[in-house]
């Protein structure tokens, strides 16, 4: 806060002043003590000035209802919205966000600082708090191939911006226990700020070493005793709640039944769609998820609020108290918590608020790199014996690599068990292409393809025929990026994101519509109802998440570190 902004504060705290606006008669809940007090709040400047009895020249009795601070999504990624920023921020910040925790290395990987200049433009001027967290591992790995490499050298213009906290997560885990003097060299660079972590599935031995980096988070944790584990090395816990990776239900579970201490863990989106943020809402889902699991409502609200706001040293951020910037939710009750209005800076929120329109730069939207495309890059040989097949998940984005036999005699053939899945190099048109099987996904009758698969976005494809595979790729070749579904030899439907091949400029309304009608058709096809077919489909080519993934160089062991042979 400015000494001008004190002065004045300091004088309607005192008495000697009106506030700008006081909330009369609300129940406000003390993040601090985990109390619910009834009192006025005085806001002035965007800062809270005072709690207690206050007159102020705008007044609102608020009659009970209950009053909490502005809610914090830990960790996420803006691209995988699939809408622009600043449409994201606006859509969420009605659901009580007003403060994004953001890793931009999705864009980063496919445009560098160009990426990274987008999200941080795209957000300067939206209804809520927007911090990035400089990305880490672009690549994600020594196999990945994408269209940048962001070293510590590259990241040093960003060290001074206001905005820019500290290290993005850290997946590369095998460069970080070994030593690795590029990462080492990063992590320095962030010395003294939040590490963002990204550790799944790691040994107890790994796990140590890991933290003894002095990473400090991780939301990949997948149920509550590998959570705990990482909470016992002084980590915090991301807890995700995405539209794939869902992780709450288990972690919140185990912490109600063995009465954990909620210090230490916070909420996050990670990769939340714009149709499911419409429709369940964002981190006020989290909140009345964990409430209905057996969380005491104040503490799954000081889990989305002041947990989060110390874990990233956001001082004046996550409380309602004085000195703190006046981000606040109103809701009617503890228990379903609906929220009736959101205030960003003392500012109310207006419901009916839309996104203003900010351009993007023309070659971020030129982004794939890819001239012509055959099916005969799809050929897969049958091997002599058992197989590794990518065995999906239901409502994970981990997989299992299972040894098994595969239909075909000398090349493979696909089918609505066994589908075939590849992944296409398209940033530097080097032709390559990696290509598996996987089971679990149950397409049958045709193809989906995304040019959203992490964290390289190279195309990615699956399906149960070479034909339409082919013909999926080539329309995301057309739209430069999309999702697209393909049936029986012909394209059903196309959801073009031109920028970075990540994103729409349609407008939400747009995106919503057609991914609806796509996602429903993917599970007519066979696509199991507890899947989100393009979600998880954008996971199958990380190769940092367990157990094994699909590359433009052929299948990944990630528990090895290792192409297989």
């Amino acid at each position: 806060m400015e000494r001008k902004d004190y002065r004045r504060c300091a004088e309607v705290a005192r008495h000697r002043e009106k506030a700008e606006l006081v909330l009369k008669n609300a129940n406000v809940v003390n993040v601090f003590t985990g109390e619910i007090l009834k009192v006025d709040v005085a806001v002035s400047d965007g800062w809270i000035a005072g709690i207690g009895s206050y007159e102020g020249l705008l007044e609102e009795n608020l009659d009970g209802k209950y009053l909490c601070p502005g809610f914090i999504d830990s960790h996420l990624h803006l691209e995988s919205t699939l809408v622009t920023p600043s449409e994201l921020i606006v859509q969420a910040a009605k659901c009580g966000t007003t403060t994004f925790i953001v890793d931009p290395h999705e864009s980063a990987n496919i445009a560098g600082a160009a990426g990274i200049d987008y999200i941080l433009g795209q957000t300067e001027k939206v209804p809520a708090n927007v911090y990035v967290m400089m990305p880490s591992c672009v690549p994600s790995t020594f196999v990945d191939d994408n269209g940048c490499d962001f070293t510590a050298e590259k990241m040093k213009p960003y060290l001074g911006h206001p905005r820019v906290l500290g290290l993005g997560e850290v997946m590369d885990y095998v460069s970080v226990v070994d030593g690795d003097a590029g990462m080492h060299e990063k992590l320095a660079l962030f010395e003294g700020r939040t590490l963002d972590g990204h550790a799944p599935g790691l040994g107890d031995d790994e796990m140590q070493a890991y933290a003894m980096a002095r990473i400090g988070t991780d939301h990949e944790c997948i149920d509550y005793e590998y959570a705990m584990k990482e909470r016992r090395l002084g980590m915090t816990i991301l807890i995700r709640e995405g539209s794939a990776a869902r992780n709450l239900d288990a972690i919140v579970t185990g912490m109600v039944e063995h009465e954990t201490r909620t210090e230490g863990f916070c909420f996050c989106t990670d990769d939340k769609h714009i149709e499911d943020i419409q429709r369940d809402g964002h981190i006020n889902y989290n909140v009345k998820k964990a409430i209905s699991l057996g969380i005491p409502a104040v503490s799954a609200i000081q889990m989305a609020t002041v947990n989060a706001a110390e874990c990233y040293g956001l001082q004046h951020l996550g409380a309602l108290a004085p000195g703190y910037q006046a981000d606040m939710i109103v809701f009617d009750n503890l228990e379903e918590m609906n929220i009736l209005d959101v205030y960003h800076r003392g500012i109310k929120l207006d419901a009916g608020a839309e996104p203003g329109v900010l351009q993007c730069p023309e070659e971020l939207k030129h982004t794939v790199h890819l001239d012509t495309f055959s099916r005969d890059s799809l050929k897969l040989l049958k091997p002599e014996g058992p197989f590794h097949v990518i065995q999906m998940q239901e409502g994970q984005i981990v997989t299992k690599d299972v040894v098994c036999d595969i239909p075909g005699k000398k090349e493979f053939t696909a089918d609505n068990e066994y589908n075939k899945i590849a992944v296409v190099e398209r940033h530097k048109g080097t032709g390559k292409t990696g290509v598996g099987v996987v089971a679990g996904f149950n397409l049958s009758g045709g193809a989906v393809a995304s040019s959203v698969s992490h964290d390289s976005h190279n195309i990615i494809v699956i399906g149960d025929n070479d034909t339409d595979m082919e013909l999926a790729v080539k329309e995301l070749i057309r739209t430069q990026g999309g999702y697209t579904v393909v049936e029986k030899g012909r394209v059903y439907e196309t959801l073009a994101l031109p920028i970075m091949g990540l994103m729409s400029d349609a407008g939400y309304d747009d995106v919503d519509k057609t991914l609806k009608k796509m996602i429903r058709k993917a599970h007519e096809m066979g696509v199991p109802e507890t899947m989100d077919p393009f979600i998880t489909l954008s996971f199958m080519a990380l190769p940092v998440i367990p157990e094994l993934r699909i590359t433009p160089r052929g299948l990944f062991n990630v528990k090895e570190f290792k192409l297989c042979e």
